[in-house]
């Protein structure tokens, strides 16, 4: 039986930019969300959204729009299994690492809303629970300007 090699510290420059181009540049619903991410390691992932007019969900509060939550915390779900993996597959290239998330999609996602999204600014993280061979868990967590958790969520995503 093969030991999995362990998880590395942190990424090579060539994989975070590659992973980066994809997350904020080539899934274009993440430019329209303003998903920047700020923070890529292995077993965790930190992204930002900064509000603005468009992510309004209620007018009257300047409240963010629970859809943005949730496609926030689920595009999240999907980086912490895209870091997951690119983990497992150390021994590749950047390029080969990067080249096997063309597969990886949502089939599950469930999300509580526990407090009103208002703020400046909203933190999102994600980390994956469990990772299979075909199939990953995630748990995400939406926070507001102040640290407080406004909403958190859980996710199944395909990966093979």
């Amino acid at each position: 039986m093969r030991t999995p090699p362990p998880i590395p510290a942190e990424f090579e420059p060539e994989f975070i930019a590659g992973l980066k181009a994809i997350f904020e540049e080539k899934i274009v619903f993440n430019q329209v969300l303003g998903l920047k991410i700020t923070s890529l390691l292995p077993e965790r992932v930190t992204a930002r959204i900064d509000m603005k007019p468009q992510l309004v969900g209620h007018y009257s509060y300047n409240r963010i729009h629970g859809g943005v939550i949730s496609a926030g915390l689920d595009a999240m779900g999907g980086l912490a299994c895209m870091a997951a993996i690119g983990a497992r597959h150390m021994d590749e290239s950047p390029d080969q690492r990067l080249h096997r998330f063309a597969k990886l999609g949502t089939i599950d996602l469930r999300i509580d809303y526990l407090r009103p999204g208002i703020g400046e600014f909203f933190e999102l993280r994600a980390e994956v629970m469990r990772l299979g061979s075909r199939v990953a868990s995630t748990r995400m967590e939406f926070l507001g300007p102040d640290g407080k958790l406004l909403s958190c969520g859980s996710g199944a995503y395909i990966v093979s």
